[in-house]
């Protein structure tokens, strides 16, 4: 697939080199998305062949399977190749399967986290519907998974004025409709080998905090070994960035830490939650203990640290953990400290 890049002349310098640089994005993008969907789609058939055939074999060895392919894909190839990965590839495949003899004719494919996003709807009805209606409105990832979401499918069917609904749900997600959401797609920057780009997710100040709690935390000498920073968990609805992640090799675990800039809510421990889940299901190993997770805030009128324990792991925490890890005092202590010498440093600025 190849496309010429837009030339314009229209005697407004800034302008018509603006264009060329968006009709250079919009290419690299159309092109990188229609081969990393092609990938997915093969890679989804090709599995799926591997484990149709007697319905016994595939109970019995078809998981295991597939996690030992995506063992040795990630070890190979990298991210992008889990186990849940390479089940929603198959289950790509499955639910669209003519959909690259259809995109062949066409210059416009939707993107693969739009794919991802439409196998949550189960109805092949509706499933079809968003698809269609993605691709003909161009909607964003953030519009299509909202109006999912609210059942926008079933609104416009029982409605007796369905023009409303569709009125109302323009107006919904108009602030959804990011122009450049493609540069910021950690599944692009995931597919290129390339490291992705967390600045929008960061403020100045957070990135000061956080690169200084890494420091903070592997100078204590209590078994901290650095994993990744701002590392990306993906859900069937979300894309998520933990801002810290360290593995402690006293305690035999892993240690997530995520900084709030404003007063820690019910949703942020929920979320930590969800991340100390997933590492539990997907990252520990048999002899490694329960993650733990840190949640920070960096309030302007209080700086606080709550440690995320899952239930039923309370008392490990209490008889083991706490002789490592940092205390909440200790922890608030250092961010006040980290934000009285940011304030320093830009107020002299």
């Amino acid at each position: 697939m190849t496309e010429e890049l837009r030339y314009i002349q229209t005697g407004n310098l800034f302008a018509d080199t603006g264009k060329i640089i968006e009709s250079a994005r919009n290419t690299a993008y159309r092109a990188v998305n229609y081969v990393l969907v092609q990938r997915n789609w093969y890679l989804g058939r090709r599995i799926a062949e591997e484990l149709i055939g007697d319905q016994t074999r595939e109970e019995l060895y078809g998981k295991s399977l597939v996690q030992d392919l995506a063992k040795q894909l990630t070890s190979t190839y990298g991210s992008g190749f889990d186990f849940s990965s390479l089940y929603k590839y198959i289950r790509f495949y499955q639910c669209f399967p003519n959909i690259l003899d259809a995109a062949s004719s066409k210059s416009f494919l939707l993107s693969w986290t739009h794919y991802r996003t439409l196998l949550q709807v189960e109805d092949e009805t509706a499933r079809a519907w968003y698809e269609k209606e993605a691709a003909k409105e161009v909607w964003s990832v953030k519009t299509l998974q909202r109006n999912i979401s609210s059942q926008y499918y079933y609104r416009i069917l029982q409605s007796p004025q369905p023009q409303r609904v569709e009125e109302e749900m323009h107006e919904i997600t108009k602030p959804l409709q990011q122009k450049d959401e493609f540069v910021k797609s950690p599944v692009i920057a995931e597919f290129l080998g390339l490291s992705q780009n967390t600045d929008f997710t960061e403020s100045t100040l957070e990135k000061a905090i956080i690169t200084n709690l890494q420091k903070f935390l592997m100078e204590l000498g209590k078994g901290y070994a650095f994993v990744a920073r701002q590392q990306h968990i993906r859900t069937e609805k979300e894309d998520y960035y933990i801002d810290l992640v360290f593995y402690n090799y006293i305690l035999k675990c892993f240690v997530l830490i995520d900084l709030k800039t404003a007063k820690v809510t019910h949703q942020d421990v929920g979320q930590m939650d969800m991340y100390v889940r997933m590492y539990d299901e997907m990252k520990k190993g048999k002899e490694d203990n329960p993650t733990i997770g840190i949640v920070l805030c960096a309030d302007t009128d209080e700086d606080i640290a709550r440690y995320s324990v899952l239930k039923g792991n309370e008392q490990l925490y209490a008889s083991k953990y706490k002789l490592y890890l940092p205390t909440e005092e200790e922890l608030r202590r250092e961010i006040e400290r980290q934000k009285e010498i940011y304030q320093m440093q830009h107020n002299q600025k």
